[in-house]
């Protein structure tokens, strides 16, 4: 069985689909046959609605259904920004919400310039599918995101997967590149907050070893934006403006909104406007939404007591839950670790029955035997609720 990276997980050759074989012949079979090998490894997905009390969603500050987000909304609509774009940006669709949002955005970040992108999965494919360029080397830590790899795939840059939050690795996989005569530009792929462990990229380290072999980072803060920094600006927040980073912001998580901005140096975006096919050949997103962020940003700069509120919940969701064995992080994102893909979607399936939602991740998601439950922290939940949830998980876990 081959290992390699995939998601911001590993994944193995079991889980691609299947060929089509001889016995095949009607009309959906391999697919069926597929979904049933998955079935078997209880890893068949299924969607599921909305029930219980909120440890799953992305939604940190609560801002997903704020009063001043719907207000702002309802005042764009009152001046006439329209729901659709009716086109790409490269034709009718480019809205004075779009070009008023990246110059917000731009100037709250610290950034040159941004870009809106419809979603971090589109702007993540389209920067790594474009900016780097063959002869180039992408070294990414091993659990960068599956948008990451998708555009990776597409791109026609050499790339090499480093371990985990591992500077030195990645600092060696670049010198034994230029050792085998690699001579393009190198990029260094790291989110800042990883989405299922919650651990922290070393930055420092990382824009070290940028700046010793002139690379340039790529940093995904889809889940610090808004959450950590000053007024929520990310981990990140430090490093940005530099012509060395590009910085992915997406603002369906802590901004409650939707869509993603890539922030960086200006010959970035206009080279992504020229030549990202996922940019140029795609309708431009809402201009609504754009005017929902742009109240979002300035949400985190006027209420840094929802970052209090969510720094204080974290503190007490660790204390409370750590008999239960779940992995203190010191971020909002809280792993269970119970290893057996069944048993750990039979503990979702109770909780979920208890009142809360906690949703089960098995691989491809996470490397295999890491099934876990994934505890996520929200301004949608109280201290109360954190300690039924303990008493639950007591009562489920052996």
């Amino acid at each position: 069985m081959m290992i390699g990276t995939w998601n911001s997980v590993i994944f193995d050759e079991d889980a691609k689909p299947q060929r089509r074989g001889e016995g095949d012949t009607v009309l959906w079979d391999v697919h069926r046959r597929d979904l049933g090998a998955i079935a078997e490894r209880a890893r068949l997905r299924r969607l599921q609605p909305r029930r219980g009390v909120d440890f799953a969603s992305n939604d940190y500050l609560a801002l997903a259904t704020s009063q001043r987000l719907r207000d702002a909304v309802g005042a764009a609509l009152d001046r006439g920004v329209s729901i659709g774009s009716g086109g790409s940006r490269l034709l009718r669709g480019n809205d004075p919400e779009h070009e008023a949002l990246e110059a917000e955005a731009a100037a709250f970040f610290g950034s040159e310039t941004a870009l809106f992108f419809a979603s971090g999965f589109a702007a993540n494919a389209a920067l790594f599918a474009t900016l780097p360029q063959r002869g180039d080397l992408v070294v990414h830590d091993a659990l960068i995101h599956a948008s990451a790899h998708e555009g990776m795939r597409l791109g026609r840059a050499e790339t090499i997967g480093a371990a985990h939050n591992d500077p030195d690795a990645i600092d060696a996989a670049i010198t034994g590149w230029r050792a085998r005569g690699g001579t393009g530009c190198v990029w260094i792929a790291v989110e800042t907050l990883y989405s299922m462990d919650g651990d922290r990229a070393p930055l420092a380290a990382l824009a070290e070893v940028a700046a010793r072999h002139d690379a340039i980072l790529l940093i995904d803060e889809a889940h610090a934006s808004g959450v950590f920094g000053p007024d929520g600006r990310g981990l990140a927040a430090g490093l940005e403006g530099r012509e060395n980073v590009i910085t992915l912001r997406t603002c369906g998580k802590a901004l409650g909104c939707e869509g993603a901005l890539l922030c960086g140096p200006a010959v970035a975006r206009d080279f992504l406007v020229n030549r990202a096919r996922g940019f140029i050949f795609s309708t431009a997103p809402s201009p609504l939404m754009a005017s929902a962020v742009r109240e979002s940003l300035r949400i985190l700069a006027d209420e840094p007591e929802r970052r209090v509120r969510l720094a204080a919940l974290v503190a007490y969701a660790e204390r409370a839950l750590a008999p239960c064995g779940v992995t203190p992080t010191g971020s909002q994102i809280l792993p269970l670790l119970i290893g057996d893909d069944a048993a750990t979607m039979r503990a979702a399936s109770a909780l979920q029955a208890a009142g809360f939602d906690i949703r089960g991740i098995r691989p491809p998601t996470v490397p295999a035997g890491t099934a876990r439950l994934r505890i996520s922290l929200t301004l949608n939940v109280t201290e109360a609720d954190i300690d039924r949830l303990a008493h639950a998980l007591h009562e489920i876990l052996p």
